[in-house]
């Protein structure tokens, strides 16, 4: 993000300066302010619907922390001599690595970039320091005890937290929680409690006439002119400006979705207006402002002649910000892994607009087929409905996305333009990082912890991992009736709870803690103290399984309440799924081999004894991944004995997460697919379900899986394996006789950096550069489509169907439906007709794993 986010016009400034009494407000960001060298913070009023701008006044500076004394410091004439020295404070901090108090000293600056700005910064002078890494306005949040996304208010120019604290409703939890962790808890539900008011927002989408045909305009140029510019806010607003920069004079007359249209005469007048609009809303949504809607239209008024004065955007090195709102760019918030699979199961699979919508809403973008022939209606009807998903994003399901974004906020201390940024692990950092300097710890580097706790014991299973990991068992392959699948709620959140496991608490440094050995590694767990990630996780967790899941789904309940603690318990999820990973990861500040590898022994001694119960109770194991397992024909009192179990000696809750009608495994372990009684079906991990592959193959396998969905009993089966086999034969002749259209077979995949970046050159990367040379331009993020050819690939914008080598799609065919056909005992090559000895799948050296 920006550190220097300078306010210029002093007089216009003062309109957005909060009050010396302000009522309830929501905290949703803060940043730098380099022209008054001073923090702020933004806070919304819901009653106005605005944002006002608060800044410190308790004389807080940036610092960072160093284990010299004082005197050594003042000994140091680059300290302080430095241009933005201020001072130093001798203060005492707990290292938890080492259990004990220690002196270190802050060294003070007057600005952020003093501290960590460069070559020529206190940081890098020190070469060694603590902290410094902090960008200075989360550091302010820390030390101020802030909590984004709740309510405070200002009282005689003081910020004070608002008055509030849950209903005694959740006192029934509280009493049968853990000592240890009522207090954390009773604080967690004071944060996820707090209500969250609907706020005034505006979607806003732009659209710019190309130079050349599918070619994106680029925004650091920002050369072609604004012609359409759309906006859906929250409160009703639904409007879109058109300038004809063609001069052709087409009339502009009512346009589908919006309720007012306008002509501009000019582009200045179109994009002055769209500046006015950005300042009128307290949150802008765009998709993708980041890279080019907001940046296009900062780099546009430039080009225009408007002043930056009157430009509320700000662009940094990698986001674009809003002076007085805050800018959510609903790209980078849906593009995040954690989001997408754990908030919304997996829905969109791709990160476009039209996906996200599709999987979603159930709507998506107008089809343009070319959009240099649009007529000026349609180019504002276009550009309208891009804005109305944009907006809808966040409003389906009673606000279930702003809200959840807010909730988050709570969970990990951040503003809302970095949660909606970054991924999941700096989440659980900030959490973390706020926590120690609540409690007056030293936060240590990643070399610190390192150096006291060593690296991991175990051997990793998957290459390129430093540890063993989740255990998986063999499935049994075939066709499975009434298979239920049981998961552990939350089962490293529970390892991580249950085992006191936590960076300080891992190998720690007390002789008595040796014995206290986590199952089948050498690491032992402190067992004087509670370890902070223990205490943090282990609330949150208990929170989310015995309050917020179960009263999301509770009939008794409004479904205004079950919608709420739905987006509870959805932040609680996204959460808690991250926190043994991160640990693991050499990228996360906090990283610790010894923790994780821990986290995954206890996931894989509970997974294992959990097995061997359910053989002693008479219960088939047909299969086991991570947190699940799945079991064969199981009745009702051996799954209540199992889950018994599973409470009483592992102190898990272990549940029914679903029931199949019948499940079908390979012999390939991550790769089933499960039909439920209903006849929705669930795949995990087979290729036809792949993003990428090409649309005939796909459609292919989802009429395979109509056919699977329609199978009520055994006794079904004959009759599916005949329709599979006339599904085959069919593709199969179509691919021979190449009745297919070019787009039918072309991959798809996207690009995850620019062409430029690339060291290597697979297939999508050799299309995108031959795009390149036939004029296109390409750049991260597109989807590039390329069909397969004898000699290599081709776009799919040149190629033709007798450019496509059918015996590779044939391969990519068998390949498609395998993994079931095993399971079914059907060979493909039979199918076919071909003689099994010369299967495509010996010739192209293919191996069941």
């Amino acid at each position: 993000m920006v550190e220097a986010r300078d306010v210029a016009g002093e007089d216009e400034e003062e309109r957005w300066l909060a009050p010396p009494e302000l009522g309830e407000c929501i905290l949703l960001s803060a940043g730098y302010d380099g022209s008054a060298a001073k923090a702020y913070v933004k806070l919304y009023e819901p009653r106005e619907q605005r944002v006002y701008l608060w800044y410190d006044n308790t004389g807080h500076l940036p610092y960072l922390i160093s284990k010299l004394t004082p005197r050594e410091l003042e000994a140091e004439p680059r300290v302080v001599g430095h241009r933005g020295f201020v001072g130093l404070e001798e203060v005492e901090k707990y290292d938890a690595l080492l259990d004990k108090q220690i002196k270190v000293t802050k060294v003070k600056a007057r600005d952020p970039l003093s501290i960590g700005g460069g070559a020529g910064s206190l940081r890098a002078i020190l070469g060694e320091s603590w902290e410094s890494r902090i960008r200075y306005y989360s550091c302010y949040i820390y030390d101020l005890g802030l909590v984004p996304g709740m309510p405070y208010r200002v009282e005689g120019g003081e910020l004070v937290p608002a008055d509030w604290s849950a209903s005694g409703e959740l006192s029934t939890i509280l009493d049968s929680s853990e000592e240890r962790l009522r207090g954390e808890m009773e604080e967690w539900i004071r944060l996820l409690e707090a209500p969250i008011p609907d706020i005034k927002r505006v979607a806003v989408d732009i659209e710019v006439r190309p130079s050349v045909a599918n070619r994106v305009p680029n925004a650091d140029k920002a050369e072609q002119p604004i012609i359409a510019a759309a906006f859906a806010g929250s409160d009703g607003l639904s409007r879109v400006l058109i300038y004809d920069d063609t001069g052709q004079g087409e009339g502009l007359s009512q346009v589908p979705g919006a309720k007012e249209a306008k002509l501009c005469s000019n582009e200045r007048e179109l994009v002055q207006e769209t500046l006015k609009v950005l300042e009128e809303y307290p949150v802008v949504l765009t998709f993708n402002g980041d890279d080019f809607d907001l940046k296009y239209l900062r780099n546009r008024a430039r080009a225009l002649g408007i002043a930056d004065e009157e430009n509320p955007i700000q662009l940094g090195d990698r986001f674009a910000l809003l002076k007085h709102a805050v800018h959510i760019d609903l790209y980078q918030w849906f593009r995040n892994r954690s989001v997408q699979g754990y908030a919304f199961g997996n829905r969109y699979r791709e990160y476009r607009l039209e996906d996200i919508g599709q999987g979603i809403l159930g709507e998506g973008k107008i089809p343009v087929p070319d959009f240099q022939q649009l007529k000026m209606e349609e180019l504002a009807e276009y550009c309208m409905q891009d804005a109305a998903i944009t907006l809808r994003l966040t409003q389906f399901n009673d606000n279930l996305v702003m809200n959840l974004m807010v909730m988050l906020q709570r969970i990990s201390r951040m503003i809302l333009e970095d949660l909606t940024r970054f991924g999941v692990s700096r989440w659980i950092l900030s959490l973390m990082e706020w926590m120690h300097r609540q409690r007056g710890w030293l936060i240590p580097n990643s070399s610190d912890i390192q150096a006291l706790k060593g690296s991991s014991t175990t051997t990793a299973i998957i290459k390129g991992k430093k540890f063993q990991g989740a255990i998986v068992r063999e499935p049994v392959p075939g066709i499975h009736f009434n298979v239920a699948v049981l998961d552990f709620a939350s089962l490293y959140p529970s390892a991580i709870r249950n085992w006191n496991l936590s960076y300080e608490t891992v190998r720690c440094v007390h002789p008595q803690c040796r014995d206290n050995l986590v199952p089948t590694t050498s690491h032992w767990v402190c067992t004087l103290y509670h370890g902070l990630a223990s205490t943090l996780i282990g609330s949150l967790r208990d929170l989310r399984v015995e309050w917020y899941k179960p009263k999301s789904k509770d009939p008794a309940l409004t479904p205004e309440k079950r919608n709420y603690y739905e987006v509870v318990q959805q932040a609680l999820k996204v959460f808690l799924n991250a926190t043994y990973g991160v640990f693991g990861s050499e990228s996360f500040p906090l990283y610790c081999p010894p923790m994780a590898e821990s986290t995954a022994a206890v996931g894989r001694y509970a997974m294992e004894e959990t097995g061997r119960r359910a053989g002693e109770l008479g219960i088939r194991v047909l299969y086991g991944d991570t947190d699940s397992v799945f079991l064969d024909n199981p009745s009702e009192q051996q799954l209540r004995a199992l889950m018994e179990w599973a409470d009483r000696e592992l102190g898990i809750d272990l549940e029914v997460d679903k029931v199949y009608r019948y499940a079908v495994f390979s012999e390939r372990k991550k790769n089933y697919l499960g039909v439920y009684r209903d006849g929705r079906v669930d795949i995990k991990g087979m290729t036809g379900k792949k993003r990428h592959i090409p649309p005939l193959l796909k459609k292919a396998f989802e009429e395979l899986i109509l056919i699977l969905s329609q199978v009520e009993k055994p006794q079904d089966f004959p009759r599916a394996k005949e329709d599979i086999k006339g599904l085959i034969h069919e593709v199969y002749n179509r691919l021979m006789e190449r009745e297919f259209k070019v787009e039918e077979v072309a991959f798809q995949m996207q690009l995850g950096k620019s062409l430029d970046r690339y060291d290597t050159n697979p297939q999508h990367v050799k299309a995108g550069r031959m795009l390149r040379d036939m004029g296109y331009e390409v750049e991260q993020g597109d989807i590039i489509y390329y069909v397969v050819t004898k000699n290599d690939v081709l776009p799919a914008q040149a190629a033709k169907p007798q450019d496509v080598d059918v015996k590779k799609y044939v391969a990519y065919l068998e390949g498609t439906f395998e993994q079931v056909l095993d399971a079914l005992d059907m060979s493909f090559d039979q199918i076919i007709g071909k003689p099994q000895q010369a299967s495509l799948a010996s010739f192209f050296g293919k191996t069941k794993k």
